[in-house]
Formats: C-alpha cells, structure tokens, sequence
C-alpha cells in the first residue's frame, strides 16, 4: 500500500464496513503526554472492538499473544496494515525511530478504550476476550491436537 488514498486499503474499508478514521503522529514532538503514553500502550490490554492500523509513515512494533500466550511481535514499516481481532491481548511500543504516523480505522464512532489485563476483573470472562478464544485460539489448540493425534498414528502405523 502506498498512502492513504491506496486502492487496496479502501477495498478493506468497504469489506470490513470502516466508516471513519483519523490519523495520529506517535512521536515526543507532536504527541502531548508521549513517554506517558508509550508506556500505556506497551501495557498488555484489549479492545472490546477490533482494532486496525495502517501504518504511514516510520515504524513501531505491535506483540500480540499466541495460543500459548507468548508474545509474538509484528514490526510495522509505511504501508502495512494490521487488524487484531476483538479481545486479543496485545501491546504497542515504538522502535528506536520514536516515530509512527498511523490511521485508525473504526466501524461507526471511533472507541478506543484498552483494557489493560491487570485491572480487567474477569479478564477471561469478558465478552469480547470469550469470542477471540472461541474463535482464534480454541480452533488453534484443536488443529495442534489433532496434529499431534496424527504424528502418533502415523508413528505407530510404522513400527
């Protein structure tokens, strides 16, 4: 993807119905509360909504947990783009550029609300975490077993 006005990322829009977006520079310059803030997003949270980025300009680093609950890290350069689902915890730092200009992307009115998994009472209960569960890491943990289940009888059918 180019910028803004790429082809591709309004076909994403239009599939996922994202209706609004803004732009925020994450830099010590023009973000007021900056080291403040770094140190937010760098805190383990969801989103009760899905959360998507599109990255402009410069880099940063979004870690996401697996199924096995360890971090797994995505680096992000000008033109990507990265969607987490719905309750999946995750976190945000910038790399040593201290600079990322990105766009949010919302279906409706933007919520940005994280919910950091410390203070989130029955963080394994919540709505939004139960569906990303349900749907990312149980069919992951089924496709695991049944992978293993598969070795084995292969395993035994030759000896």
């Amino acid at each position: 993807m180019t910028g803004e006005d790429d082809p591709k990322l309004e076909e994403i829009k239009d599939e996922r119905s994202y209706s609004y977006s803004d732009v925020v520079n994450f830099c010590p310059d023009k973000l007021p509360g900056y080291e403040e803030k770094v140190k937010n997003f760098f805190k383990k949270h969801i989103h009760f909504d899905e959360e998507i980025r599109f990255c402009m300009e410069g880099t940063g680093y979004f870690d996401v947990r697996n199924a096995e609950d360890r971090w797994i890290r995505a680096h992000l350069e000008a033109g990507d783009v990265i969607i987490l689902p719905e309750g999946s915890f995750h976190r945000f730092t910038t790399d040593k550029s201290n600079f990322i200009k990105a766009m949010r992307l919302f279906a409706g009115e933007p919520i940005w609300t994280p919910y950091n998994r410390d203070g989130l009472e029955g963080s394994d209960d919540n709505t939004s975490r139960v569906k990303y569960v349900q749907a990312f890491l149980a069919s992951n943990k089924k496709q695991r077993m049944g992978s293993v289940g598969a070795e084995a009888d292969s395993k035994a059918a030759t000896e």
